[in-house]
């Protein structure tokens, strides 16, 4: 079993900067790809960013340019750097974690990020 913590939501401005974190504890497997989906309400859940183990990414093209994900494989954390944020980035964002070549898939909480005047 993985768990996720993540952190770093909320309420900013259009324009404004925001950091999301999340970190994993539990069963790791060496090989992994862990990033960020979000959901707007009324809306399905979407890939925002992801990042594998091996470091390769892959983005939204609505975010790329904006957000950037790094992560941490010492400290199983993963980070998604969201720039200039626009109204439409207001959704609830979800951490994510899923081992290479098995069937098993983990999902924090969500935190809520707020792109508003």
């Amino acid at each position: 079993q993985v768990q996720l913590v993540e952190s770093g939501g909320g309420l900013v401005q259009p324009g404004g900067s925001l950091r999301l974190s999340c970190a994993a504890s539990g069963r790791m497997f060496r090989f992994n790809a862990m990033g960020w989906f979000r959901q707007a309400p009324g809306k399905e859940r979407e890939l925002v960013a992801s990042k594998t183990s091996g470091g390769s990414t892959n983005y939204a093209d609505s975010v790329k340019g904006r957000f950037t994900i790094s992560r941490d494989n010492a400290e199983n954390t993963v980070y998604l750097q969201m720039n200039s944020l626009k109204p439409e980035d207001t959704a609830v964002y979800y951490c994510h974690y899923k081992p290479d070549a098995m069937p098993l898939e983990y999902w924090g909480q969500g935190t809520l990020v707020t792109v508003s005047e």
